[in-house]
């Protein structure tokens, strides 16, 4: 066991996603924070609020910054987040002149929250391609193999006979489904995220609704007519529809698990899991391991949750609680996708 089994130097062969994990490193969040704070003032300069060489200033000494994260350890520890030492070291390296223009009517959670949204932005891209080739996978399933007659099953028990077909059907209309609300949800989910000090943008005046609409078109998130700093029905939709999607993969691990039982005999895994104990055993562990993927994600959406209960217009509590869950539930969905291709790749009919 492991506190870390997502980038475990071994449970991550069984559990982890490196290209979805890529995305929650502490330097890949410090580097798009770092391009918040480039890109707030450049729309800051447009709308009136600083000057353009400020902002040109900043560009250039943010462009050529070098940030090593375990630097700001102390830091955190010590304010809770990073974007006040962040904040101070990005005011010394554009130096005395421009300094105070940078983050200029933002907060640290603006700071913190748009990273997230950027970050999700790319998971979510990561995620859809492969609920695509999971899709595609199984039509070439249901081609080469689907006219196969199975025993259908309900409650546990032997139905009325069904083909291949009737039964990956069922594995592929809800993916399907989740692509169409991976669309449907984007542009409520990945917003820009701008509130100053107690989220009302009082700081920026009557530039706020240009520096926030400018803000988001640069950075490729859609516009926020208003923080969502306390509003986190966005979050824990993204987490929902990620227990949705392995969820359903779940299904069809649970499903593939049971079709490979000796007795049954439907399906065989080829390079399947071998035993230490039995070397003639081919332990169904890709299907297995979408099973504990899908209760995983299932456990911690309750967590996520109860993070949407945050206290008048700022929680540390249940902020921090997202950080804690969100990145394992993301991971844990990626980590099913590839598992599920994996697997489809590898079944053997035989029936």
């Amino acid at each position: 066991m492991s506190i870390a089994a997502f980038d475990h130097p071994f449970l991550a062969g069984l559990l982890g996603d490196a290209e979805v994990g890529a995305v929650f490193t502490a330097s890949a969040d410090l580097a798009v924070m770092v391009r918040f704070e480039a890109e707030l003032a450049a729309a800051e300069a447009e709308a009136g609020l600083i000057p353009a060489e400020a902002a040109t200033a900043i560009a250039a000494a943010l462009a050529d910054l070098r940030l090593d994260p375990a630097d700001f350890r102390g830091a955190v520890a010590r304010d809770g987040v990073i974007v006040p030492e962040l904040v101070r070291r990005l005011r010394a390296a554009v130096g005395p002149v421009h300094g105070a223009s940078v983050h200029k009517g933002a907060t640290s959670q603006d700071v913190i929250d748009t990273s997230l949204m950027l970050r999700l932005k790319s998971a979510a891209a990561i995620l859809e391609r492969r609920l695509e080739a999971l899709i595609a996978a199984l039509d070439g399933l249901a081609s080469a193999e689907g006219s196969r007659g199975l025993s259908g099953h309900t409650r546990m028990q032997r139905a009325r006979p069904i083909t291949l077909a009737h039964k990956i059907a069922g594995w592929r209309a809800p993916l399907e489904r989740h692509r169409a609300r991976a669309a449907e949800m984007g542009p409520r989910v990945f917003r820009v995220q701008l509130g100053g000090a107690v989220g009302d943008r009082a700081e920026l005046g009557s530039a706020a609704a240009a520096v926030a609409d400018g803000l988001a078109d640069r950075l490729g998130l859609a516009r926020a007519p208003r923080a969502f700093h306390v509003e986190r029905d966005g979050i824990a939709e993204f987490g929902h529809w990620c227990a949705l999607v392995a969820g359903s993969l779940g299904k069809l691990g649970a499903d593939v698990a049971l079709m490979a039982q000796n007795e049954i005999g439907e399906v065989r895994i080829a390079g399947g899991g071998g035993s230490s104990a039995m070397p003639e055993k081919c332990n169904p562990v890709g299907a297995e391991i979408l099973v504990t993927l899908a209760r995983f994600t299932a456990t911690l959406q309750s967590g996520l949750d109860h993070a949407l209960v945050h206290e008048n217009e700022r929680s540390g509590a249940a902020w921090t609680l997202e950080w804690m869950i969100l990145p394992q539930m993301v991971v844990a969905t990626g980590a099913a996708t590839r598992t599920a291709l994996d697997l489809i790749a590898a079944l053997r009919f035989h029936v």
